[in-house]
């Protein structure tokens, strides 16, 4: 248990906060100048030009081009890549966000449209609307250990900041370049840079010793040997159009209802044993009663669990018996807690199921796995015999697609089969999106607009059995909140 609670602390696969502080540098006197000169230290003042020369030219170059990027999951940096507009960044800066807003050094914002994520890497593409802008070039040379390295982000908000330093060591396996350059929160997805102002790597993470120690001079960045084919396939239109599983956390819902999942070589990785995990969130009320469990006959299973802040609440490697591993605890407060579904040694690789179990508190659901439809619960609403009409809103209190982060209401109503109906959701607030489900959660049906003209949605169709009928009421992306009208006849 000590090595795994040691191992978390020390995990630099998040990116970690720091407090600002600012150190004065000693002074150098008349004196130890004169002393320098009358000793030949020429040549040491000539090399230090050399590199100041050196610094200057890299960061003239590429700062134009390096952007501030603000989604959902919060801020980070990104580099222009092409002139009409490509930017290469993190996808765990990105999140599930389907547009970005994109500061360019010259103040200008810009709206970016997310157009691929990594397979299996923390990367993302964006592309703005415009031409000729500044970019920068991709290195044709891979990097060697020794070689200067270059850092320019937005650290805490502090847009455009330069820091150097050398490559400390290249993983191959997993294709990063270990550098002492420092990074720091809101550096992700901007550039690492060799002398000559290439793009070396996309940094991504740090490695620290506490969740609040900052940069502690390990910092890694996507090697562009993994960046180029990730390109590439952006260009083809082959690139996946959602974050990846272990890049960006997974919802998980509280009803027991199991998630699959698998641990490979593509999963995230804790830095200390190189074991593989993923990370499942989800909003839990302060109270709550909460049995999560992981189970696997390919893996020997560990559970993690962090508080919103963090914190290491708990962790169990053998507590369901044999592999598998339970965790059971009242939560302290109410926010977002993390699951991590972990293995006990390194490279371990395998499926696995994970469930969660909350009594006591209210527990808010984040919706089901990426590409699932909705599940029965509570919320829904006004079941009846038809004709059905109801007035609803989309909004705060709403439960959330987790597919693409958008909210839904659920209305039930009673149907026979070969019966003939007509669904109309209709708002003048947001673009509305409408589904239609049976008892089991199959989808009959679903529709976008019901004219060119409007925001509505309508589906007619002959419903197939008898029985009880989910319609969801949908918005077509996240950003939709407003008034609507449900009619079912």
């Amino acid at each position: 248990m000590n090595i795994k609670l040691r191992r978390l602390a020390t995990s630099g696969f998040a990116i970690l906060g720091t407090a600002l502080g600012f150190n004065l540098l000693n002074g150098v006197t008349p004196t130890e100048l004169l002393s320098f000169q009358q000793f030949g230290y020429s040549h040491q003042a000539s090399a230090q030009d050399a590199d100041e020369t050196t610094n200057e030219r890299v960061y003239a170059n590429a700062r134009p081009a390096v952007v501030s990027i603000e989604s959902d999951e919060g801020t980070g940096s990104g580099s222009i890549i092409s002139a009409d507009g490509l930017i290469l960044t993190n996808a765990h800066v990105i999140g599930n966000s389907r547009t970005v807003k994109v500061r360019l050094e010259d103040g200008r914002v810009l709206e970016g449209r997310v157009v691929g994520y990594g397979d299996g890497l923390d990367l993302a593409a964006v592309r703005i609307q415009g031409n000729n802008f500044p970019t920068i070039p991709l290195a044709s040379a891979t990097a060697k250990v020794g070689q200067k390295a270059f850092a320019i982000g937005n650290p805490f908000g502090l847009e455009g900041t330069f820091t150097t330093g050398i490559v400390s060591r290249i993983d191959n396996e997993r294709g990063l370049i270990q550098t002492d350059a420092a990074i720091n929160p809101g550096n992700s997805g901007g550039p690492l840079l060799n002398s000559q102002g290439q793009l070396i790597g996309v940094n991504t993470s740090i490695y620290a010793i506490s969740r609040d120690s900052g940069n502690i001079g390990i910092g890694f960045a996507i090697n562009t040997n993994r960046v180029q084919p990730f390109l590439t396939a952006v260009r083809d239109g082959s690139a996946p159009q959602t974050p990846q599983s272990g890049l960006v956390a997974q919802s998980i819902m509280l009803n027991g209802t199991p998630v699959q999942g698998r641990l490979d070589s593509n999963s995230s990785v804790l830095e200390d044993d190189n074991s593989y995990y993923s990370r499942y969130t989800f909003e839990g009320r302060a109270g709550q009663r909460l049995v999560i469990e992981m189970t696997s006959s390919e893996v020997d299973a560990y559970l993690i669990l962090l508080s919103p802040n963090g914190d290491d609440l708990g962790q169990d490697d053998n507590g369901a018996g044999g592999k598998n591993s339970k965790l059971t605890i009242t939560l302290p407060e109410n926010g977002t807690y993390t699951v991590l579904a972990n293995t006990h040694s390194a490279r371990e690789m395998g499926r696995y199921s994970l469930r969660a179990s909350a009594s006591g508190g209210s527990g808010t659901v984040n919706g089901g796995a990426s590409g699932s439809t909705p599940r029965p619960n509570a919320s829904q609403q006004a079941s009846g015999s038809l004709p059905l009409q109801i007035q609803g809103s989309l909004g705060a209190n709403s439960q959330i697609l987790q597919s693409d982060r958008s909210p839904y209401q659920e209305h039930v109503f009673q149907g026979t089969a070969g019966q003939r109906i007509t669904i109309l959701l209709e708002s003048r607030e947001f673009d509305s999106y409408l589904i239609l489900l049976d008892q089991d959660g199959k989808k009959i049906g679903e529709n976008d607009d019901a004219s060119s003209s409007t925001m509505n949605s309508a589906l007619t169709v002959t419903l197939p059995s008898t029985g009880t009928y989910r319609v969801i009421a949908n918005t077509y992306d996240r950003t939709g909140r407003g008034q609507y009208t449900l009619s079912v006849r």
